[in-house]
């Protein structure tokens, strides 16, 4: 529903009635102050895809828009959403989203399955463009090839058709990051053999 109420006081208040306070905006349209039942918005978080999808937003029983979730507040140590940002979503205009990392094929990838290797997940998510219709739910990361000390960057990335990565796009010739690895064990040092070998070396 809409809101009207705005400052800490009235959020405050909100926020004991069980509601969330948030705002909708973009597409060249006045910024729309909403409130959310906090009950229902707990749920939707606790599905990934409510983070990188479309999303449709009906105010006050008008029209649904179509949206993307931009920001989630959340206090510190609650339970508790505190605000969020709703973006408004232009039909036909390529777009900047954050969708997240799916990673496949780590238990069947030769530098786990036979060499006990570690795999290593340096990111968890990733900045894209695209179209609207075109916005995945996750991206793929297939992991079931690598042996130890074999990684995977941005480049290696099986995109969508439609979709490009933000980071590529940029001239630094840096932003190919890795996004997974395989490490080798680690060797765990019994300490009594420790100590014997400081010995030795001192004797």
């Amino acid at each position: 529903t809409s809101r009207n109420v705005f400052g800490k006081g009235a959020s405050r208040r909100l926020r004991r009635d069980n509601l969330v306070p948030a705002i909708l905006y973009g597409d060249s349209k006045d910024p729309q102050p909403i409130q959310l039942n906090h009950n229902e918005v707990i749920k939707h978080l606790d599905n990934e895809a409510f983070y990188s999808q479309l999303l449709s937003v009906s105010v006050d029983g008008a029209e649904s828009e179509r949206c993307i979730l931009r920001d989630v507040h959340r206090h510190p140590y609650k339970q508790q959403i505190l605000h969020m940002d709703f973006m408004r979503v232009v039909a036909g205009a390529e777009m900047k989203f954050t969708v997240p990392l799916h990673f496949l094929g780590e238990d069947v990838a030769p530098g786990v399955k036979n060499e006990a290797g570690i795999v290593a997940h340096n990111e968890n998510e990733v900045d894209i463009f695209c179209l609207p219709r075109n916005l995945p739910e996750n991206i793929e990361v297939d992991m079931s090839a690598l042996s130890i000390g074999d990684s995977v960057h941005l480049s290696d990335l099986a995109l969508p058709e439609g979709v490009r990565l933000a980071d590529l796009d940029a001239e630094d010739s840096d932003t190919d990051r890795m996004v997974a690895a395989i490490n080798k064990p680690r060797v765990e040092v019994d300490p009594d053999e420790e100590a014997d070998d400081a010995e030795a070396a001192v004797d």
